[in-house]
């Protein structure tokens, strides 16, 4: 068991464990990491043969089965690795799901790869974690940057048993909705921040976009189909602003067949612009580390809703405190993709079939009672949605530890 040191997972453990009343020995187990996995990955493919370096983290399964993706990024690390795997394991708690959290990070740039190609990486990964995988209780992983539902196929077709990996293809067990669960989650998050936190109806509502990949783009989609004002979105080429509104479903085709949404339907703007654009709410739905005390600076948003993992860095987070913004953390915000995992999984044991509509209605209500615990925490204990949402987490992974008599 690795330490991880005060701050882990996005979750400020020395704060609040003050809250909680934490023992030195809950704190202990708190920070360390479960299990962890380096392993140099042997891909022969052909007349090549690729050694790459995979991470597997269990940060904790006091509450169920590790869940989390497989990512294939080129500058993925250990710690980036750990780091997610903390994250789930505290989405999946505050959201009161059966899992615990974890991550598998792969380090090659997935652009590179034909289709192939990464099914044979994924199929090498199954043959090292086999015996996690086999045993359904221990990992259960899911698509995540660089994979998506051909790579669960692979890991299905390896395991047999469609109990063993979430987000595969929905002829294969998958589940109608999962691919756009974690933006209709993002989505709804918003709404709910606009309508009951600083009560803006969301047909008034002006809101920027930064990240128009699977997160960003379906969030766009379901927030222009309830009526808001979706003025500037980008990618990682750029991005595109017009402040009457950009046509949503029009762009969302067109990123389908192009490379970049860069100027498309509106001003060509930068990244960096995004931030300083005049709107009601910001989302992050790109990559980690964004908002930082360079950019805090910069955001004139009333809401920030974290689509993406770990978009704020801590020194970020003070600014946008100070500033006396609404922070939605990732815990809580995008949270519908594990939810929807957690359907594909029920349904994947019991062999019943699970329609569209009734992922949304049961990643809605999730998110909706998760809400109401945060607001509740925030205003008993004075602090930020953040740290009430850390405080639920933390509170629920302390008590299934001592249920199990781990504390």
């Amino acid at each position: 068991m690795q330490s991880t040191g005060k701050k882990v997972g996005g979750v400020d453990i020395s704060s609040i464990s003050k809250i909680l009343h934490l023992s030195p020995p809950e704190v202990s187990l708190l920070e360390r990491i479960e299990k962890e996995m380096t392993i140099g990955l042997r891909v022969n493919c052909g007349d090549e043969t690729m050694i790459l370096n995979a991470y597997v983290v269990y940060h904790s399964t006091a509450r169920g089965p590790a869940k989390g993706g497989i990512r294939l990024a080129p500058n993925v690390t250990l710690e980036e690795t750990r780091d997610l795997a903390e994250r789930m394991t505290w989405k999946t708690a505050l959201t009161h799901i059966p899992f615990g959290g974890g991550k598998t990070g792969i380090r090659i740039d997935p652009r590179t790869l034909t289709s192939f190609t990464k099914s044979l990486i994924i199929a090498r990964l199954v043959q090292e974690i086999r015996n996690e995988l086999v045993s359904g209780n221990d990992y259960i992983p899911a698509p995540d940057l660089g994979t998506g539902p051909p790579e669960m196929a692979v890991i299905y077709n390896e395991i047999r048993n469609p109990e063993c990996v979430t987000g595969k293809p929905t002829h294969v067990g998958g589940l109608p909705g999962r691919k756009e669960a974690t933006g209709r989650g993002v989505s709804y998050s918003t709404i709910y921040a606009l309508e009951h936190i600083h009560s803006i109806d969301v047909k008034k509502s002006k809101i920027a976009v930064q990240g128009f990949g699977n997160v960003g783009s379906w969030a766009s989609k379901f927030l222009y189909e309830k009526g808001a004002k979706i003025v500037a979105v980008s990618d990682i080429e750029g991005g595109t602003y017009n402040p009457e509104g950009l046509d949503i479903p029009k762009l969302f085709e067109y990123s389908k067949k192009n490379r970049t949404i860069k100027g498309v339907g509106g001003k060509v703007i930068t990244n960096e612009d995004l931030f300083s654009l005049d709107v009601d709410v910001f989302i992050p739905a790109a990559v980690e580390n964004v908002i930082d005390k360079n950019t805090a600076n910069k955001i004139k948003a009333k809401i920030v809703v974290e689509g993406a993992n770990g978009p704020t860095t801590h020194e970020g987070d003070i600014i946008l405190s100070k500033k006396g913004k609404t922070v939605i953390p990732d815990i809580l915000a995008n949270s519908g993709g594990v939810i929807a995992s957690y359907v594909e999984w029920k349904s994947s044991k019991s062999g019943s079939i699970t329609k569209r509509q009734e992922v949304y209605d049961t990643i809605e209500e999730g998110i909706g009672s998760s809400y109401k615990d945060v607001i509740a925490a925030a205003e008993r204990y004075k602090i930020s949605y953040r740290n009430a949402a850390a405080v639920i987490a933390v509170d629920e992974v302390v008590k299934a530890m001592h249920d199990r008599g781990w504390a």
